[in-house]
């Protein structure tokens, strides 16, 4: 199955939903001084924001073609 623009846009819109969810709860573990939480959930936060750029590049890319 291909991907259309729509279906990488909505997939784009959901990966920044996502990774806005995790930011908010890295914040509280930081405000709750849980170390370890909040260095595991923006670690995933960077890698959600580099999915993001990848997706962002597959985009402009297929929409070249």
């Amino acid at each position: 199955m291909a991907a259309s623009s729509a279906e990488l846009s909505s997939l784009a819109t959901a990966l920044d939903e996502l990774t806005r969810r995790v930011i908010a709860h890295a914040d509280a573990a930081n405000a709750a001084k849980d170390e370890e939480t909040v260095r595991e959930l923006f670690a995933i936060e960077r890698a959600l924001n580099s999915a993001n750029r990848r997706l962002a590049r597959l985009s402009l890319a297929l929409a070249r073609r």
